[in-house]
This record gives C-alpha cells, sequence and structure tokens, in this order.
C-alpha cells in the first residue's frame, strides 16, 4: 500500500497524486508554501489527508518564523505562525478537516505562550504526529464499524463507490475503502463498481488502483453508468466518503455523489458515508451553508492535457456537491454508527459518546 505522506528531518514527503498510477514519486515540501501549493494542485487530497498534511505545514510555518524572525518573543512569533495557519486555511475550502486540524495546531501555539520559541516549535511538531497517528487508528476503528454493521447482510456484497475515500485520502486504509477491505477480509465483497470520478478520475486513477493492489474485484464505470449498473447489477450498497457533514447529517463530498444518493433513493439501495468526527462541523445547520469549491475550468475542457472543447467553453465546474441527509442511510465513524442522521441523532450521537467539539 502506497504511503501518502512522511514526515522526516523537517520535511514533508507527499506522494504526488496527480502523476498516479504511471509515476509513483514523492514532493519534498521544506516550507509551508509548499504544503500550500501541493494542497490547492491536489498533489494531495482527500480531506483527512490535507488535514494531517496542513498540520505540518504549520510546522514548516513555525521553522521558517523561527529562522527569519529577529526577535525570539513568543508572542510575536505565535501571531506570525496563526497568520501562516489561517493563510493555510484558504488552501480548499469545502473539506472542514483541514481547518479542523489547522484550529489544533494554532490553539496549540496559543496556550503555549508561555513557553520559548524554541519549546512552542517542539509542541508543534509532537502534536501534528499526534494528528498523523490518530488517524491511522481511526480508519481502523471506523473500518471495524462499517464492516461490522454491513456483514449483517449474510452474505459477499456488490459496493458502489464514487472518488477515493481510501489509503491516498487518509494516514492508513481510508474511510469508505477502510469498510471495503475490512469486508473482504471476511469474505464478503463480491464486487466493487468504482466511478470514474470525472473531470479528474480519481476513481479511475486511485480507487481502482488501491483494491486492484490489494486483489480486491473492482470493475470501473464512468459516472453516466451509475445508474444501469444499479438496475442490472444488484448492487447492495452504496459507501462513499466525506469532505463535511452539516449538524443535520447533509454531506459534501466529490460532486456526482448527489446524483448517486438519488439513483440510490430510485433503486431502494442504502446508502452510506464512512468518515471521521472531524469531519462534522456542527457550526453549520445545514448543508445549505457548506462552501462549495470551484475549480479551474480547464479541469473540464481538458483532458490528459489536451483540449477536447473549444478553448473559450464555459464550464461549470464545482468539486463538491450535497448529499442531503434524508438520502443517506447510515453515517460511519470512529465511534460507532449513525442511522439515519438527522439533526437529533447527529446531536444525540454526539452526547452519547462524549464528543468534544
Amino acid at each position: 500500500m502506497m504511503k501518502t505522506m512522511e514526515w522526516k528531518e523537517q520535511t514533508l514527503y507527499l506522494l504526488d497524486q496527480t502523476k498516479l498510477p504511471e509515476q509513483v514519486t514523492y514532493i519534498a515540501c521544506k516550507t509551508w508554501q509548499e504544503v500550500y501549493d501541493a494542497i490547492a494542485c491536489l498533489v494531495v487530497r482527500g480531506a483527512p489527508a490535507i488535514g494531517i498534511a496542513a498540520a505540518y505545514g504549520v510546522v514548516l510555518g513555525a521553522y521558517t518564523t523561527y529562522q527569519e524572525q529577529q526577535s525570539n518573543e513568543s508572542a510575536v512569533f505565535i501571531q506570525a505562525v496563526c497568520d501562516i495557519g489561517k493563510t493555510l486555511d484558504r488552501a480548499r475550502p469545502t473539506a472542514v478537516n483541514l481547518h479542523w486540524a489547522i484550529m489544533r495546531m494554532l490553539d496549540c501555539a496559543v496556550h503555549q505562550q508561555d513557553h520559548t520559541v524554541d519549546e512552542i516549535i517542539k509542541e508543534l511538531e509532537k502534536l501534528a504526529i499526534q494528528i498523523h497517528q490518530e488517524d491511522v487508528l481511526l480508519n481502523k476503528q471506523l473500518s471495524m464499524v462499517g464492516t461490522q454493521e454491513l456483514s449483517k447482510i449474510g452474505k459477499p456484497l456488490t459496493i458502489l463507490t464514487h472518488c477515493n475515500a481510501g489509503a491516498l485520502a487518509t494516514a492508513a486504509i481510508g474511510t469508505a475503502l477502510g469498510v471495503i477491505r475490512g469486508l473482504h477480509q471476511k469474505g464478503f465483497i463480491h464486487m466493487v463498481y468504482a466511478d470514474e470520478t470525472r473531470p479528474l478520475l480519481q476513481g479511475a486513477r486511485l480507487t481502482v488502483t488501491e483494491l486492484m493492489e490489494d486483489h480486491i474485484p473492482v470493475t470501473l464505470i464512468t459516472d453516466n453508468m451509475a445508474a444501469w449498473t444499479m438496475a442490472q447489477k444488484k448492487v447492495d450498497a452504496v459507501i462513499v466518503g466525506a469532505d463535511r457533514i452539516a449538524a443535520n447529517g447533509d454531506t459534501a463530498n466529490k460532486v456526482g455523489t448527489y446524483g448517486l444518493s438519488l439513483l440510490a433513493h430510485y433503486h431502494h439501495i442504502p446508502f452510506y458515508v464512512a468518515a471521521p468526527i472531524s469531519t462534522f462541523d456542527r457550526t453549520i445547520a445545514t448543508g445549505k451553508e457548506i462552501p462549495i469549491e470551484e475549480r479551474a475550468e480547464d479541469e473540464v475542457r481538458c483532458f490528459n492535457g489536451n483540449y477536447c472543447t473549444p478553448k473559450q467553453a464555459l464550464v461549470f465546474n464545482p468539486a463538491f456537491d450535497v448529499t442531503p441527509h434524508e438520502h443517506i442511510t447510515g453515517i460511519f465513524t470512529e465511534y460507532g454508527f449513525i442511522s439515519k442522521p438527522d439533526m437529533i441523532t447527529v446531536s444525540s450521537f454526539f452526547i452519547e459518546n462524549n464528543i468534544k467539539e
């Protein structure tokens, strides 16, 4: 299994996911600006992974500030680090894990204001490594929750998934693909249908690569084949990841997910979301408040670097859409399963599990 990132000797090594599967290359980020660029241009992608990368970006920003700052005054240093963190937070607006990780890092810095600059940097690096390690553990826990729930169906399953919510989107086995991996280990996977995921083909390039490497049966389909696949191939469940979940359970994920939820609803197929608690944003009531990133028009105009439309063609290119909670059968988290998410069930789940915001 390819490693998404590695922190070593004050350098963040990121697997360049824009080059997969043709090339397996790593980019060495020695500055926070390089981390920002890597997040923005999808060298690193997937909500949990970009949160971890951003945490290390704050550490790199702290090292840079320490080297450039003329004084050792902690207050000045912390302010500079906070400014860097706020800039990193703007790299991609939809995935809340990015904001969640950066806020943890900046809160750590602020609470170290009575310490020396050197001590603050050490604490920031320690926390970034902790965030990285936490993701490895919660991937396993989330996978167990989803595997246990879907194993109750009692037969090998045909699953449909969208985009990439696997090892390449996290620090370990993934969220949606973590559940699929858990089911496969127990002999409960018949076939996985992976949407191509236009326009950047994360499903084709990344999900199919991951599943084939793990010898999990997978069939690639284009996005517009999903309805017919559901009708003809007896799909048992749809499992996807998430980039932000509102207080009522409305979920933002890679564009195309909303359409899948409508198709699943029509075909009476259960629709599941697999996401860590850090993906919940309970400061917003519904999905209408989730900011939706719009990306460059040439991502749609071009295919493999070549124009496939007139160069001046108008393009609407949202990177995400929002699935209403009414279409979601349940959400797998590291704390357990949220059945039929809505404002009440999500709130109760947080209270029952003593989950702090």
